[in-house]
């Protein structure tokens, strides 16, 4: 397994830091990229999270309102959205969060949703709205008979894989374990969703983790389903092959 430098802290403490009391608290890992710039992961709820990257540079996924206090945190550089599911798209966050200079990546389904301008990305496109990221998009979708309704290929939802700083972080948005998936190579921190029927088993999950081997693997997008996933059986299966943090992704 490939190894780079990680250092990571856990906080309960706004990504704003310096105690400030005006920003709601969310839990945070702080890692170093390959770079050296430090990146700091945030948790609100379910595949809502942000990456802050270096100083005042902040991407927001799947933003709700319902999730976080949007509008008391710091405005986007850019939001990423997966999918036009309500627990992905929510136009008010996006108005909480977006100034005339942030910029919106999303599928194109998402995109006739908005009344704005977006980047527009169909699996396979690749694109850099500020020169510190690259984002790429890759497909979505479930492969199981009988979920293939919830997110079908033909809708091309998409992950995104975000390089900043040398480092590659996988998004996946709600899929399976798709050949697109399985054949990723040289990710260094993954979220993948383990939620039934619409996502991932703990199985797919286990076998996506053991394809594409992440150097740290986030289970997120697992709660709000009646069936409860069980992360202590993910978190055991995957012992030895990567670093599994469970954090409030419910």
């Amino acid at each position: 397994m490939k190894r780079f430098n990680l250092f990571i802290i856990m906080s309960l403490f706004s990504f704003l830091g310096h105690g400030r009391t005006t920003a709601p608290a969310y839990p945070t890992d702080t890692l170093a990229a390959r770079d050296g710039q430090e990146l700091t992961f945030t948790f609100f709820k379910h595949a809502s999270l942000s990456i802050a990257a270096g100083e005042g540079r902040v991407i927001y996924i799947d933003p709700v309102h319902t999730y976080a206090d949007y509008a008391k945190l710091p405005k986007a550089d850019l939001v990423l959205i997966t999918h036009s599911h309500y627990d992905h798209l929510d136009r008010q966050a996006i108005d909480d969060l977006t100034t005339r200079t942030s910029d919106i990546v999303c599928d194109r389904t998402s995109d006739e949703a908005l009344d704005t301008n977006c980047h527009v990305m169909r699996p396979g496109s690749v694109v850099s709205p500020r020169k510190w990221v690259k984002i790429e998009a890759v497909a979505a979708y479930n492969t199981t008979q009988g979920h293939l309704q919830f997110h079908p290929k033909a809708r091309e939802d998409c992950g995104y894989i975000l390089t900043i700083g040398g480092t590659r972080i996988y998004i996946a948005g709600d899929t399976e374990p798709t050949p697109e998936l399985l054949a990723l190579r040289n990710i260094d921190v993954a979220f993948l969703p383990v939620n039934q029927p619409y996502t991932m088993t703990v199985e797919q999950a286990v076998q996506a983790v053991k394809a594409i081997r992440p150097t740290i693997f986030y289970p997120y997008h697992y709660g709000e389903v009646e069936q409860t996933t069980d992360l202590e059986a993910l978190s055991a299966a995957l012992e030895g092959i990567t670093e599994v943090r469970i954090r409030p992704m419910e």
